[in-house]
């Protein structure tokens, strides 16, 4: 019996329309897709999932000074003349941000092997906004799924496609 299933394509398409729906299914919450290819994404997701669940509270919080633009009312930066140059004022400020441990890291850049980056508002460049994935599981999907021991996803069949009868389904987290 094969390990996975070819569906009909190279495996460099297949890698990569797995990936796409991957990445969907986590930003989304659910997808529509074949049953077979749903079976595929299952298997991944349900990896993921657990490595994220797995590594969700191995880091450290570290406080750090950085230099943050000053900014008026309108949100632009405040600039001042300094030998006759305009220069931008900076504050500093003290953050507190979250440090992965190497265990942690190593799964971060494994879950990201996975993930294609994904882009809030692709077509304006000014709201465009990149969303961090790997965050959102460690953050909100993972504490969701802490309890549970496999089975994030199902699949609900809400039958065939007019076009060539395949099987569809509703593959979403639980």
């Amino acid at each position: 019996m094969a390990k996975y299933r070819k569906l009909g394509r190279t495996s460099s398409q297949r890698k990569a329309l797995l990936r796409n729906q991957i990445t969907n299914l986590l930003y989304h919450g659910k997808i529509v897709t074949t049953q077979a290819k749903a079976k595929e994404v299952q298997k991944q997701v349900e990896g993921l999932i657990a490595l994220a669940i797995k590594e969700k509270d191995n880091f450290e919080t570290v406080k750090v000074k950085a230099k943050v633009p000053r900014k008026d009312k309108d949100g632009k930066r405040v600039k001042e003349v300094v030998d006759g140059k305009k220069v931008t004022v900076y504050d500093e400020v003290e953050k507190e941000i979250k440090k992965d441990l190497p265990s942690r890291l190593h799964a971060r850049r494994q879950i990201l092997r996975v993930l294609y980056p994904v882009v809030e508002n692709p077509g304006k460049k000014r709201d465009r906004k990149e969303v961090d994935l790997v965050a959102k599981m460690f953050d909100e999907i993972a504490p969701k799924y802490v309890n549970r021991h496999g089975g994030y996803t199902r699949i609900i069949k809400i039958g065939q496609r007019k076009g060539d009868a395949a099987m569809e389904v509703v593959l979403e987290l639980v």
